[in-house]
């Protein structure tokens, strides 16, 4: 999974196992380490009705509702979105999206890689 954070959003992205581990009902849970702390990130699946996210104590703890991400994983759709409310105004924007193929090669950080992503649909096909 990875995590990107801009401002007041937060973008998740999933490789197929994990969407396929959110779709059997399994926690997603991440760890960056820093010199005396750790960010710990996770999607939560719950019986709620929508997109939520918090932090507490270091944990970004993002929850997705279950019927959306049996739908979300059963169809082409890329991405959930949703925007929570915040204290006095202004939102969070939260993006959970499949993660896709690279559409050149090599051009990932040499610490990530392509195994396990969804097929990146600006492809061209190799059929005739």
């Amino acid at each position: 999974m990875k995590l990107r954070i801009r401002s007041n959003s937060i973008r998740l992205r999933l490789k197929r196992g994990e969407v396929d581990q959110l779709a059997a009902g399994t926690s997603i849970v991440e760890e960056t380490h820093f010199p005396g702390a750790v960010l710990t990130y996770r999607l939560d699946v719950s019986e709620n009705s929508s997109i939520s996210a918090t932090f507490d104590n270091g944990s970004l703890t993002v929850s997705l509702p279950k019927s959306k991400v049996l739908d979300w994983a059963s169809t082409d759709d890329v991405s959930l979105f949703a925007e929570q409310t915040l204290p006095g105004s202004g939102a969070l924007s939260l993006l959970i999206e499949k993660d896709f193929k690279c559409l050149e090669p090599g051009h990932h950080r040499d610490c990530e890689d392509d195994d396990d992503t969804f097929p990146h649909p600006g492809a061209q096909s190799t059929g005739a």
